[in-house]
């Protein structure tokens, strides 16, 4: 604490959020009543089925996985169940072939053979059943070449209960290795953060790994769940926006063998584009993070889920460091893993501090600061300048900078330009064209001007005429400094 202190200042503080999402340590505004989620923080989605009618009958044309998809109790209660009933009836069908031919009367006779030796009552022959059908072989009963019918219920005993183990012990195995309690080890962190980020407000939420078995082409999405009603009146209960997670940039492809911190960049693509710190305490949403890769030692396809709703997300926070270098490897600290700071951020939202700008230079604003450049606040600040001193141009010019942004360089040029020409207007038509000829650099004007301000005026302002005096008087150029031609044709005029 004391080094993230040191290299952010003792403004910032040390927020740590507990397990339960609770509480921070600052102070505690007012519990807002907690509302139902569509997906929990441990990614179970709180939806129900009802009112299917005659649709139940799909699940029974998808019976292997159905029975995949129970929970565990009921998948146990469906295998000793089956195994019962199979064992039961399998043993009956033997009873009952040895009541048919009366083995159970004549069981005691050594001059009879049965059809299966020592079978007597029901017991023994459930018995035979299941030494038969788990190959234990006792060796005391066993099928005699007198019984055909048992020959064709043991064919048949075979194929059922191959059928039968095939299914049942497929499907266990299968609910046993699913990868959802792989999703157990993912971690997301109890909230998400909004501040600053590289100069843009940006979304922040944070995921790690706590094996050291690696998901094998991780990929991270983001859906913002919020109703809405549309311009013809259409209410969306829960509507699915995208967030933009680095989907153009690879960004959302993760290399997740350490906590990474995952951003949403909040511009004018953005659900979250009107979004303030004052509004979020009235908007009601829920994002949910949806976290796929393939477990690297099984090879199957695992899906961590979370979500975070409006109360779960601290405007002007950013997350603490987790990530430390010791001597030979880099230690993850994961009691920090949840914990946040607090940073300076404006509250306003990103539309709001566009239209600030724009009320401030709407001629250049909308196309140098909206533009796809990586621009921060400081370099729209910058192109205001510029704004302003474009808004002096001409209308042709001026239409120019509206549409395609002239760089500084030329504004600057421009705005001398026509300041220059604003001062040339208080001369004679004949001195203007003269000055306004092409090819007469700034640097030759200023040197000019520097002239006239430093060298001593000859002639007093009272013994010119009073035409040249007024000339004098208006800010026009003193006649001594005038070409001799020129002179001379202001003197033959005069007098």
């Amino acid at each position: 604490m004391s080094a993230l202190r040191k290299k952010f200042g003792d403004d910032y503080q040390i927020v740590t959020t507990s397990s339960s999402g609770s509480g921070f340590n600052q102070a505690a505004p007012e519990k807002k009543r907690k509302r139902q989620r569509f997906v929990d923080k441990n990614g179970r989605c709180n939806v129900q089925h009802g009112n299917l009618g005659g649709e139940t009958s799909r699940y029974l044309s998808d019976l292997f996985t159905t029975l995949v998809d129970l929970k565990w109790r009921w998948n146990l209660f469906i295998f000793i169940l089956t195994y019962t009933v199979a064992w039961l009836f399998m043993a009956s069908m033997w009873w009952v072939i040895a009541y048919i031919r009366g083995d159970l009367n004549r069981a005691h006779d050594d001059k009879y053979t049965p059809c299966v030796a020592n079978v007597y009552n029901f017991p023994s022959a459930f018995l035979f059943f299941i030494e038969t059908e788990a190959t234990i072989g006792y060796g005391y009963r066993y099928i005699t070449d007198k019984c055909p019918e048992g020959i064709i219920l043991f064919l048949f005993q075979s194929i059922l209960g191959s059928i039968v183990d095939a299914f049942l012990i497929g499907c266990m195995f299968i609910k046993m290795s699913q990868p959802k309690k792989r999703a157990e080890t993912l971690m997301f962190s109890e909230h998400a953060a909004i501040s600053m980020r590289d100069g843009k407000l940006t979304l922040m939420f944070r995921v790690g790994n706590l094996r050291n078995s690696h998901m094998v082409s991780a990929q991270i999405r983001c859906k913002l769940l919020k109703s809405r009603q549309t311009p013809e009146g259409e209410f969306l209960p829960l509507d699915q926006l995208e967030l933009d997670v680095g989907f153009s940039t690879g960004a959302d492809q993760l290399f997740l063998v350490s906590p990474l911190t995952i951003c949403h960049v909040i511009d004018s693509k953005s659900p979250f584009y009107e979004l303030s710190q004052r509004s979020m305490q009235t908007e009601q949403f829920e994002i949910v993070v949806i976290l796929e890769g393939i477990v690297e030692t099984t090879g199957m396809t695992c899906q961590a889920r979370t979500s975070y709703t409006e109360d779960e997300v601290l405007w002007g926070h950013r997350f603490f460091p987790v990530i430390s270098l010791e001597e030979g490897f880099f230690k993850v600290d994961y009691s920090q893993f949840h914990a946040t700071f607090e940073v300076p951020t404006p509250p306003y939202s990103v539309k709001e501090q566009e239209e600030a700008l724009l009320i401030a230079s709407p001629l250049a604003a909308p196309s140098l600061c909206n533009s796809g450049e990586k621009n921060n606040s400081l370099d729209c600040l910058e192109l205001l300048e510029v704004a302003e001193a474009s808004a002096k141009l001409p209308t042709k010019l001026q239409r120019m900078a509206g549409r395609d942004g002239l760089p500084r360089k030329l504004l600057r040029m421009s705005s001398t330009t026509s300041e220059m020409t604003y001062s040339l207007g208080d001369l004679p038509m004949k001195l203007q064209r003269i000055s306004s000829v092409p090819g007469v650099s700034d640097e030759k004007q200023a040197s000019k001007a520097g002239r006239i301000t430093t060298e001593p005026i000859s002639k007093s302002v009272a013994d010119l005429p009073p035409k040249l005096q007024r000339l004098a008087g208006g800010g026009g150029r003193m006649d001594g400094h005038l070409p001799p031609k020129l002179r001379k044709m202001n003197s033959d005029r005069f007098t």
